[in-house]
């Protein structure tokens, strides 16, 4: 199963009722793309992918999760751990295990956290057993880690990202368009 996958349609908000970015960009391409949440709610942020610093927070501060294997045609293709602040977050559907119609960051709009601003870092390493267990891999098979901050007009990081995909079915396809009102 081979994916490019693009950034962008995952930091905008959707029109109201449209389905989450996933969901319609595997549509558009034929195929069928869904999520099983498999945790959501508050917990101490995780010092091994240094959650605590993307978000500006003290380590060990409380953040609120949602943990999702993502799937394309019935098959995992992405191991995704979203964080957020609590003071956004908490008491929200954010924190809940149900799906968010249009997706966390139609929610997150809706709230008053636009994101303007993102930034991303793409590591390769071998997943942990449990993480090879989410997403069907065999021993020796590497994953990539996207560690994906965003930031809000006031340049408050508003949601951490940390997405694990198969090394091996994956690529990254970044097309970056410059504001030319915006100096430097």
């Amino acid at each position: 199963m081979e994916w490019t996958s693009k950034s962008l349609p995952y930091l905008t908000a959707r029109p109201p009722g449209a389905a989450d970015a996933w969901t319609e960009e595997a549509a558009e391409a034929g195929r069928r793309g869904s999520q099983r949440i498999l945790h959501a709610g508050e917990t101490a942020a995780p010092a091994a992918v240094a959650v605590a610093a993307m978000l500006d927070l003290a380590a060990g501060s409380t953040v609120v999760v949602r943990r999702r294997v993502i799937e394309l045609d019935g098959e995992p293709t992405e191991l995704t751990d979203t964080y957020y602040p609590p003071d956004i977050a908490a008491g929200t559907p954010l924190a809940g295990t149900a799906k968010i119609r249009g997706g966390a960051v139609t929610l997150l709009a809706a709230l008053g956290h636009i994101g303007v601003r993102v930034v991303e870092d793409v590591t390769a390493l071998m997943p942990l057993d449990e993480e090879r267990e989410h997403l069907r891999l065999g021993a020796g098979e590497p994953v990539l880690r996207l560690a994906r901050t965003t930031y809000d007009a006031a340049d408050r990081p508003v949601q951490a990202d940390v997405m694990l995909m198969p090394a091996g079915h994956q690529q990254l396809r970044y097309e970056i368009r410059l504001d030319p009102s915006r100096p430097g």
